[in-house]
């Protein structure tokens, strides 16, 4: 049994890629699964300047060790105006300045959505692109096109979509056990 760390890339109360996050997660089979949510750890905007003169904050070094204490991760991507949100790009500076390679040997499965019919699909291939270089490995990635038509009340109301789902956490689960 792998120890699963589940978060999302936002940073806000109403995400609806902490909605799809949770569903996803909670569908993970044999494996413990801990939900996270890094809005309680403090991290100003990533700044040379203020690591300098402050060091490296709390928030951070909290993150790390969590993470480092999981052996694959579910991220949940956001997109703001066809790129990962600021809160999500300042959280993986603050991290690879602490370790650059803060991911290594760390499984992901990466998901997604937004109302639009692309999914956050621009933020996930950014993502996809970014985590190898601090030691991530991406096994698998999903996009869940408008989301409002596609989910409701924690479920999926697409057929194939959910299928969709299934099929890559079976290929994340199977990749896994390897």
């Amino acid at each position: 049994m792998k120890k699963i760390l589940a978060f999302a890339g936002s940073n806000s109360s109403t995400s609806i890629n902490f909605q799809l996050l949770k569903h996803v997660a909670n569908r993970i089979q044999g494996h413990e699964v801990k939900i996270q949510d890094f809005t309680q750890y403090e991290l100003p905007i990533y700044s040379s300047d203020r690591e300098k003169q402050k060091g490296m904050p709390i928030g951070a070094t909290i993150i790390n060790n969590i993470i480092k204490d999981h052996d694959a991760l579910v991220i949940a991507v956001n997109e703001h105006n066809g790129n990962v949100s600021a809160y999500f790009k300042n959280i993986i500076d603050w991290l690879s300045r602490l370790d650059r390679n803060f991911l290594e040997g760390k499984k992901i499965l990466l998901i997604s959505t937004s109302p639009g019919k692309r999914g956050a699909a621009s933020a996930l291939e950014y993502t996809k692109g970014i985590l190898p270089r601090f030691g991530g490995e991406v096994i698998e990635s999903f996009s869940l096109p408008s989301f409002n038509d596609n989910f409701k009340d924690g479920e999926m109301l697409n057929e194939v979509l959910d299928m969709g789902i299934q099929d890559v956490l079976t290929t994340f689960s199977h990749q896994l056990e390897e």
